[in-house]
């Protein structure tokens, strides 16, 4: 690791950190004045413009691509997941959802194999048993009554799991460069969520549109900012960082909605981002040994 770089990627994580509680916040500001699908509809729109003016300032070859079917599927999964985690904003107290969401990298590695055809190891079949022992200990099925927000919430973390692997599968078969990828997200969440928005409007007042702002640009610019942390530092440093985000929105949601500090979900989630981390120490060990080892017989 170059010199800075550690301090370069805690700076671009905080940056990360900060638009994921900003867009939650401005989401449970606005749940009680416009519906979701209003939410998605302004998200995209507001996305589509952005990402098109930056497209037409490089070149608008970035909208060819050989995969048009799975672009669809793959953002129709993902505008499931975004619909499910804003119903848990809504719904559900912060620290939850973040909790839930963070069994995103679990369903992955339990998917990957139908997927991507990648094998469950010994390892990532550890990380996916803690991932399900902390999903146990947060929602305590048959000592408590499980919110349905909830379930919507960690369906939304396994929609998201699909839309990644099939973002690596796109990428696999062509390459594609991160503005299209974006590009065909807004479009295609914006087809399928406007008729879904005017059955369901709801007047916009100018007090919606910073919030509007918010939860237009924070996705965009956090998942940027994790992507530059990642390029500075191991994902083993990155991703632990990451957990940061669900100790600071429980104290926002306790300072701003005075919801409960919930020891169940602290420690629900610690026990998945255990797993989480388990897998990803194993994986660069794994890179290393490779990397080390001679090869068998010669290149030709």
């Amino acid at each position: 690791m170059q010199p800075g770089a550690l301090t370069g990627s805690l700076l671009w994580m905080s940056g990360a950190l900060s638009c994921f509680i900003a867009m939650a916040i401005a989401g449970r500001e606005l749940s009680s004045e416009l519906s979701v699908p209003q939410l998605l509809m302004i998200r995209s729109a507001t996305g589509l413009i952005l990402i098109g003016f930056l497209i037409s300032r490089h070149s608008t070859s970035l909208l060819k691509t050989k995969t048009p079917g799975l672009h669809l599927i793959r953002n129709s999964v993902h505008f499931a997941g975004q619909y499910g985690w804003f119903v848990g904003i809504a719904s559900i107290p912060l620290a939850e959802v973040f909790a839930l969401e963070f069994t995103t990298p679990i369903w992955c590695l339990l998917l990957a194999p139908l997927i991507v055809g990648e094998k469950i190891t010994s390892s990532r079949a550890a990380s996916v048993l803690l991932g399900f022992t902390g999903i146990l200990i947060i929602l305590r099925p048959g000592l408590e009554i499980i919110d349905p927000a909830a379930m919507a919430v960690l369906a939304a973390a396994a929609g998201f799991a699909i839309a990644y692997l099939l973002t690596k599968k796109i990428t696999g078969q062509q390459q594609q460069s991160p503005l299209t990828l974006l590009f065909y997200m807004c479009l295609i969440q914006l087809l399928l969520s406007t008729p879904l928005a005017f059955n369901d409007w709801h007047p916009v007042v100018p007090e919606h549109i910073p919030w509007l702002l918010i939860v237009s640009l924070t996705a965009l610019a956090a998942h940027y900012s994790i992507a530059r942390a990642m390029k500075l530092a191991d994902a083993a440093i990155v991703v632990p960082i990451d957990f940061l985000r669900l100790p600071l929105i429980a104290l926002l949601g306790f300072l701003l909605y005075d919801e409960a500090l919930d020891f169940w979900v602290i420690s629900g989630a610690a026990i998945m981002l255990g797993g989480n981390y388990l897998n990803i120490y194993t994986e660069q060990r794994r890179l290393k040994r490779l990397k080390h080892t001679p090869c068998s017989k010669p290149i030709r």
